[in-house]
């Protein structure tokens, strides 16, 4: 509309993707192949940094310090720029535009840095941030749009995005790690920006399915608008020259500070600002007690969560190197497995496979497009299998960077059964409280590094360690994720007063933007530590700080007050 106000949702829109909107399906396609993206460049980052610069494919060649500090930088902003994200959707563009856009940046990212050169590395690094942080927050946004009526069904389709964003964690490292880490790197990059326009794709083919979701809804007028937009990008121009000229000075020596230093005055400036933050809104914000309260529990869990999250994000960084290092990823060398052995054993997977086809097929309460990207991703699936199958049988190391895909499959495998536990545990009275699962969620991360370091003190060069240390602790890692992250996110919703709901979603973000910063900077320690002592002090930290987040539970319970 003229003066940005939007109506409701359309009513009246078929619900033919399994029972949901169709304009789930769209977002649910976008954030798959954003996912797919992100987490399949994520997976070759560390690595293609730390790769020799000279050899059949070079990378950068930077020290394992430099590495570590660069990806927790670029990991920091990727979270803190969902915040003026989230602004500029709510206040200028509206979540539509917003996550075209921002597509369509992440996309620029990706194939910038499939070229070969330092200096389109990190204008791509930016490119990305810029778009995830456009994109990330707002398409979530559109899909509580797309239920006005709220209640267990819109519960249901977040619950179905959500296994989007996993199938596409899942299929990103796979790919972009076959191709990237086991043929050139800047293969696996572009592979990753070719996701992100199959989903800029998706997300224009379906446009028409969102019925009004995501329009501006300011409900202010044209000229308010554009007063605010001018204002807007003045800021934005002077902010993007100030760091133009901060990384030019930088870069030629004229400001004599490295990157592991910045990352650490960074971090030390966001922990700062966030207690300075809290402290102003609880004791100056004018809320009432009980509100206080509520606010100083939000401020404990976000020191749990950021520690957690310090832990947990080093699966793209000293995780990573620990798999291309010191774990035995060769399989296979089986002389029967043959290429006809290969098409025998495809063939005898693909009947039940290609039967779940046709039984989709056969439904007439789904999308046709659906059906059609079921139907081709099968026959996509069939024939790496039959690929894979023949690599297996002439001998073939694993790439390190497709080890990540182990966490969001054990979370496809997992959340249902973690959902119907504290579901259960409610109906026998004995859910635990939400600081109590924070400490669980802790206690898993610290038992995954636990199971690293033991692994690692068996590790070295010439004799790697199996996979099964890194698929434990991985495994650790998601129940300990399953217990804190969507719980933090339901409490955020809960625990904070009205006026400041978006807010403290965004002091959430923060909270992840500041444990990805430290977790590089804790990755960095393995230029001088062993792997066996850095994982072993993670876990003490990790371990310690669930300890004292148990013994605080019960406290901290009081302060919720009736907040379950």
């Amino acid at each position: 509309m003229a003066n940005g106000q939007a109506g409701s949702v359309q009513t009246g829109q078929k619900n033919d993707f399994f029972g949901h909107p169709r304009g789930l399906s769209t977002l649910f396609f976008t954030e798959l192949w954003e996912r797919f993206s992100y987490y399949g460049m994520r997976a070759l980052l560390v690595l293609f940094m730390t790769a020799e610069a000279m050899g059949s494919n070079p990378g950068l060649g930077f020290s394992v310090g430099k590495a570590t500090a660069i990806y927790g930088l670029y990991t920091f902003f990727v979270y803190v720029l969902s915040l003026p994200g989230g602004w500029v959707a709510d206040k200028l563009w509206g979540q539509r535009k917003a996550v075209f856009v921002g597509g369509c940046i992440i996309a620029a990212g990706h194939f910038s840095m499939a070229v070969p050169t330092t200096m389109f590395f990190y204008l791509g690094l930016a490119l990305i941030v810029i778009g995830t942080g456009l994109l990330k927050p707002n398409v979530s946004s559109m899909v509580g749009d797309l239920y006005p009526e709220g209640g267990a069904r819109r519960d249901a389709g977040f619950s179905i995005f959500y296994m989007g964003i996993n199938f596409g964690a899942i299929l990103g490292p796979l790919l972009c790690g076959v191709l990237g880490e086991g043929y050139n790197w800047h293969y696996g990059f572009s592979l990753a920006g070719f996701g992100m326009v199959l989903g800029l794709i998706s997300y224009k083919y379906g446009y028409k399915f969102l019925g009004n979701a995501g329009d501006l809804k300011t409900g202010e007028s044209r000229e308010v608008l554009n007063a605010r937009s001018r204002k807007f990008y003045t800021i934005l121009s002077v902010t993007a020259g100030a760091i133009v000229a901060f990384t030019f000075l930088m870069s030629s020596g004229v400001i004599n500070i490295t990157l592991q230093t910045l990352a650490e005055y960074l971090g030390g400036a966001a922990v700062t600002i966030t207690f300075l933050f809290f402290g102003y809104i609880i004791f100056f914000g004018g809320h009432t007690r009980e509100e206080q309260k509520k606010l100083g529990v939000i401020f404990w869990l976000f020191i749990l969560a950021a520690l957690f999250w310090s832990g947990f994000e080093q699966a793209g960084s000293s995780l990573n190197l620990f798999a291309q290092d010191l774990t035995n990823r060769s399989i296979g060398d089986i002389a029967w497995l043959d290429a006809t052995t290969a098409s025998i054993l495809t063939l005898i997977i693909a009947i039940p496979v290609l039967y779940m086809v046709y039984r989709v097929f056969q439904r007439e309460d789904l999308w046709d497009f659906a059906k059609w990207v079921v139907g081709i991703s099968s026959v996509g699936v069939l024939i790496f299998i039959w690929w894979l199958i023949q690599r297996i049988g002439i001998g073939w190391e694993t790439p390190a960077s497709t080890l990540q895909l182990i966490n969001p499959f054990f979370i496809v495998v997992f959340a249902p059964i973690f959902g119907w536990l504290w579901t259960w545990l409610a109906s026998k009275n004995a859910n635990p409280s939400i600081p109590v699962k924070f400490g669980l969620g802790l206690f898993g991360l610290a038992a995954g590094f636990f199971v690293l370091s033991w692994g690692a003190a068996n590790a070295t060069e010439a004799n790697p360690v199996s996979p099964s240390w890194l698929i434990v602790t991985y495994f650790l890692h998601t129940c300990g994720e399953l217990c804190l992250s969507p719980v933090g996110l339901s409490s955020m919703t809960k625990l904070a007063p009205k006026s400041r709901v978006s807010q403290m979603m965004g002091i959430w973000f923060v909270a992840a933007a500041v444990g990805n910063l430290f977790a590089g900077l804790m990755a960095g320690q393995l230029e001088t530590l062993a792997p066996t002592s850095l994982f072993w002090w993670v876990a003490m930290i990790v371990g310690g700080g669930g300890i004292v987040a148990l013994i605080a539970a019960p406290p901290v319970k009081k302060l919720m007050g009736d907040v379950k």
